[in-house]
């Protein structure tokens, strides 16, 4: 079956909704499947997705006087602005804080999330009217209301003023009044925020909640003692009252000892395996396959502000490595944004899974004019399933090696980030046999930077009005380390070393060098290499412009063997696909020798018209499988380039 086929349709109808109902464009993204046999030094086990990852996240422009927040008057009041409590989040965490079969089955069931587009959106409108109001604004602060419920979201509100508060807990709307005091104070419910308002403003931003038919209910009010007091009306004593420094205050670190245990790496082994067969399967696999799906779902226009979506070319294929918005609409500046995640390396080298989610970011976004590298700012989001054997070890591993080692290096701030730190699923079979699958640690990276004029970005689409070449830029220095690729899962293997950025020079010299060709106007197309390899990258191009290729791998190096030729083809090391014209090839050799990069330059052909792909080397030449037939069932749409993005164990 097709991706499409596979995914459940909650999954797709939740970023639908908000795409459509709420408002909110889906313009960038990844997709990941992946479940794999993987063998430990206890014997073997079984990672994968089982409890998926969804990731969600955005970018917006925030007015200076709205970046920290006012203090909460004491008296001021506090308001839970949204929908009712549910019994939903109950089984830890947004069913992240606890691994999902370790409760029982009603815990697991109300760990499940029930979105609600619409009422999101009219929350949305209210804060919008009120930031409008500018001066008059009503809202002095507020919290999103997450993990931990109202337990959480009101005291921090309160806590960030310095304040204490006291609070109704009958006073918080409920569709289920059969929930106990501590359901209500500690369900996770989403589409709810909590403010603090200035004094006086209540009857305001009352007029404009009715106005937007937004629900709100006024649940208490700040105090200047310090002190948190939950009064329950209905039962009499209160279940929450302590000073909020027990609550909030200095808390002891936490310490956990990781253990390093010996796991099995077994080569990957090819033999037998022909071209043909390794591309119609990579082209299959759904990381790689064609994410139209996702990406159509979903209103990808609305604001008017969107410059570059994953739609690429008259075909429109979703291939774009970034989404492109402007900032207004009456010039040409504006952001961009990208995704980067290797998670099945992870289970080989997590330090090498964790910079390559880095280099891919930025890799991706590359392909817009981003004056500086410092300019990027990251989002990072962990994934991991903490206590299970080696993955605390691969935790720390990729968090030293992004936060203390490879960022610093580049320069670049990481902000802001979440963690799930209980990506495992068990349950008991009939036979009462114990089963647990985990999921490989995953890092995923979102990049941001302002742009100054969005004009400046490429695409893969290329041009066929001139002569021109495919040059590769390659990170790997010709290594083509096959560990973790889609080439191996398609075999049901792992391999035992993957690709990695060797040196961080290497990605600080191709961000100058594709900084310098674009400012000189010598780049046409531009595509980074991630999943599938670079013979993916290079279909993706000739998909998105409707054209053929003709690839010579003769600058690779010398006639390889059949293993050698499909590691050239499909290893997943760093790097990008640019088309120039035929005349600046040389332009192109020395900016990149310039920037260190003087090796890792490779001109690999040109487009051609029609749609059949010609591979010679060593004076001899095959034709993969025509385009028609591979692009129908899998016209690659390479992550970063989903509108939504999910991670999941079984096909998906």
């Amino acid at each position: 079956a097709r991706p499409a086929a596979r995914m459940s349709g909650s999954t797709l109808q939740c970023p639908a909704a908000f795409h459509n109902e709420f408002g909110r464009p889906g313009i960038v993204g990844y997709f990941r499947t992946f479940e794999q046999p993987v063998e430990q030094a206890g014997g073997p086990e079984v990672r994968g997705y089982h409890k998926p990852i969804m990731l969600a996240g955005g970018l917006g422009t925030v007015r200076p006087g709205h970046v920290a927040k006012e203090r909460i008057a004491p008296g001021g009041p506090i308001v839970v602005l949204g929908g009712p409590a549910l019994r939903i989040g109950l089984g830890g965490g947004a069913a992240s804080s606890v691994a999902s079969g370790a409760s029982d089955a009603e815990l697991d069931f109300a760990s499940v999330q029930r979105d609600n587009a619409e009422m999101q959106r009219r929350c949305q409108e209210v804060i919008d009217r009120c930031w409008g109001r500018g001066d008059d604004n009503p809202i002095a602060a507020i919290h999103d209301v997450g993990a931990g419920g109202l337990s959480n979201a009101l005291p921090e509100l309160v806590h960030d003023s310095e304040r204490g508060a006291r609070f109704e807990l009958r006073a918080i709307p409920s569709d289920e009044p059969g929930m106990s005091p501590l359901e209500i104070w500690s369900n996770e419910a989403q589409e709810r925020y909590v403010l603090g308002l200035r004094p006086g403003a209540l009857d305001a931003f009352a007029a404009l909640c009715r106005r937007e038919r937004a629900p709100f209910a006024v649940v208490g009010h700040a105090t200047d003692d310090g002190h948190l007091r939950l009064d329950d009306s209905l039962l009499g004593d209160p279940p929450v009252d302590l000073p909020l420094g027990v609550l909030l205050g200095r808390l002891p670190r936490q310490e956990r000892t990781a253990t390093r245990l010996p796991f099995v790496r077994r080569p990957l082994d090819l033999a037998g395996v022909t071209l043909d067969d390794a591309l119609e399967r990579v082209l299959r696999l759904p990381t790689v396959a064609d994410k139209s799906f996702l990406v159509t779902i979903g209103d990808r226009t609305v604001t008017g502000l969107i410059a570059r979506d994953p739609m690429v070319g008259a075909a429109q294929v979703p291939v774009a490595d970034a989404a492109v918005t402007l900032a207004d609409h009456e010039g040409h500046a504006g952001e961009a944004m990208a995704i980067g995640e290797r998670a099945p390396v992870a289970l080989l080298d997590a330090a090498a899974a964790a910079r390559l989610a880095v280099t891919e970011a930025i890799t991706n976004l590359l392909s817009t004019p981003v004056a500086r590298l410092g300019d990027i700012k990251l989002s990072a989001n962990w994934m991991a399933a903490a206590g299970h054997p080696n993955e605390d070890a691969r935790l720390f591993d990729a968090v030293r090696a992004v936060g203390l080692e490879l960022a610093p290096a580049l320069g670049i701030a990481i902000p802001v980030g979440k963690d799930s730190l209980s990506m495992r699923t068990t349950w008991t079979d009939a036979a009462g046999e114990r089963h647990t699958v985990a999921s490989p640690l995953s890092l995923v990276v979102s990049a941001f930077a302002p742009l100054a004029d969005v004009r400046g970005a490429l695409t893969p689409e290329l041009t066929l009005d001139e002569p021109t070449r495919l040059v590769l830029i390659d990170l790997g220095r010709g290594q083509h380390r096959l560990g973790g690729s889609c080439l191996a899962q398609v075999y049901r293997q792992l391999g035992d070393t993957p690709p990695d950025l060797d040196d961080p020079a290497l990605l600080r010299g191709l961000f100058a060098a594709v900084r310098e060709l674009t400012d000189a106007a010598r780049l046409l197309a531009y595509h980074d290499r991630s999943d599938g390899g670079l013979l993916v990258t290079l279909l993706e191009m000739a998909f998105a412009s409707t054209c053929g290729l003709a690839l010579d791998l003769a600058p690779l190096g010398p006639p390889p063997d059949a293993a050698t030729a499909l590691a050239w083809l499909f290893a997943e090391e760093p790097g990008a696909v640019v088309q120039v014209r035929a005349a600046d090839v040389d332009h192109v050799r020395a900016a990149c020798a310039r920037h260190g990069l003087g090796d890792a330059v490779h001109d690999l052909g040109a487009p051609v018209s029609g749609s059949s792909i010609q591979i010679t080397h060593a004076g001899r030449r095959r034709s993969a499988r025509a385009r028609r037939r591979t692009g129908r069932a899998g016209a690659p749409g390479r992550r970063g380039r989903a509108g939504c993005r999910r991670a999941a164990g079984t096909p998906a």
